[in-house]
């Protein structure tokens, strides 16, 4: 189905550091140039107006379902055809865009098909119905309970499930949307009492989310070898996190307002197919801890070698023109538990998954101190501060700085698959 070496027509996409090659195409939704809310194919320099593309007779070969879906405004519908519908669409599109066919490249439609990137803003891919955060990484789960509990960092539980929370799908944003610093009730110590106020602890938290396609029945769990099968991409979130409003709150029932108040979201899901040269095998457990009971053991389970970084601008440096400075760097491939797991288990009660749904990874972190994904372990509770490229200290985030997360996968002999970039600047509390 794809040209010679991978190669495209398209401005852009055969860029070696490149994020949107042709091995790529990632979907999304965007608006611009008056045309409303449109799914999109991201290639190159260029994004794919799917509606118009449909209505020129390009996909006339798929199915009239798949057809329908992609001219819609949202990717839900796409979403819940499954994973045959998927491939096709990804087919034909990588058909068209391949460097030897002429059939879209010389059309006369092809500048309202074609959209500049630059002049369409992204939105979010699809209505997110439910939204889960896991606690999946077991560096991120023993450098914070450390801080807390350094006798016994770990709590008996969590090497036996993937530990999660049912999270707020609708404060979930779209990357760019500004984030407004929080208030609510925080203590000087731990006894109270409680004052109320803006948090003056605000974090980010680097994470992978896999975006449900077409899920599972009420009742009916979802097998950990099947799970894959029903995500329809990864994209990147930032979960940010008012530190010292969760340290008041979240005993006994955990995460409340500390995290229901923004989660951005990056706009262009990768497909699993993408990632399929980036699939890694799942390494023995280490030894001493316990295996999974027999629901989360799958004999191809994997993880993905997927590149983590995260910088931060605070308004003095952009208005300077000065460079993000990087603050950490990590892999998605270091965590303790996987996506199909987390699947398996969230669906072993019976609970349902939709097409939208977000299941989210986590803080992703290394083991080393430059690899950990929020500012509570790189600063380690704002004892080793960082310092940005303006001269600044950061222990936590201050108003006017924004926070760029990015992703991507690379290894010799295989094309770059990037995520774009997962984007937001903090602004004043009312």
């Amino acid at each position: 189905m794809t040209s010679i070496a991978g190669q495209s027509w398209v401005e852009g996409a055969n860029d070696a550091d490149g994020d949107f090659s042709l091995a790529n195409l990632p979907m999304g939704v965007v608006a611009g140039e008056g045309r409303g809310l449109r799914i999109g194919v991201r290639i190159g320099a260029f994004i794919v107006d799917c509606r118009v593309l449909v209505e020129a007779g390009f996909l006339a070969q798929l199915d009239e379902p798949i057809r329908s879906a992609l001219t819609g405004d949202s990717l839900n519908a796409f979403m819940s055809l499954g994973r045959g519908a998927w491939r096709k669409a990804r087919a034909e599109m990588t058909r068209l865009l391949g460097a030897e066919c002429a059939e879209l490249r010389d059309h006369p439609q092809r500048k309202s098909i074609m959209l500049p990137e630059w002049g369409m803003s992204v939105r979010l891919p699809c209505t997110i119905g439910d939204y889960s955060d896991f606690y999946a990484s077991l560096n991120h789960a023993t450098n914070v309970g450390s801080m807390f509990r350094p006798d016994n960092p770990l709590l008996p539980n969590w090497k036996h499930m993937p530990i999660g929370y049912h999270g707020r799908a609708s404060s979930i944003v779209a990357t760019g949307t500004p984030i407004r610093r929080p208030s609510g009730q925080t203590v000087s110590n731990d006894a109270g009492p409680p004052t109320f106020g803006p948090t003056k602890l605000l974090d980010y938290e680097l994470e992978v989310g896999a975006l449900i396609g077409t899920g599972n029945a009420l009742g009916e769990p979802i097998t950990v070898d099947c799970a894959l099968e029903n995500v329809f991409g990864l994209v990147l979130l930032n979960d940010w996190s008012a530190r010292d409003l969760q340290k008041w709150e979240y005993q006994p029932l955990g995460p409340f307002l500390a995290k229901n108040f923004a989660s951005t979201l990056s706009g262009w899901v990768v497909s699993v197919d993408a990632l399929e040269p980036y699939r890694v095998p799942l390494p023995a457990r280490p030894t001493g801890d316990p295996e999974p009971l027999a629901y989360l053991r799958a004999a191809n389970d994997v993880l993905f070698d997927v590149h983590l970084e995260v910088s931060i601008a605070s308004s003095a440096m952009r208005s300077a023109g000065t460079p993000a400075t990087r603050i950490s760097r990590g892999n998605f491939k270091d965590m303790y538990w996987t996506i199909a797991q987390m699947i398996a288990h969230h669906t072993s009660s019976g609970c349902n998954l939709r097409p939208g749904d977000l299941l989210a990874s986590g803080t992703v972190s290394g083991a080393s101190p430059d690899s950990r994904g929020c500012l509570l372990e790189r600063t380690w509770r704002g004892s080793e501060p960082i310092t940005l490229g303006d001269g600044t200290e950061r222990k936590f985030l201050q108003d006017g700085d924004e926070v760029i997360m990015r992703a991507w996968c690379e290894r010799d002999g295989l094309p770059r698959i990037g995520f774009g970039a997962c984007r937001g600047i903090i602004t004043p509390a009312r």
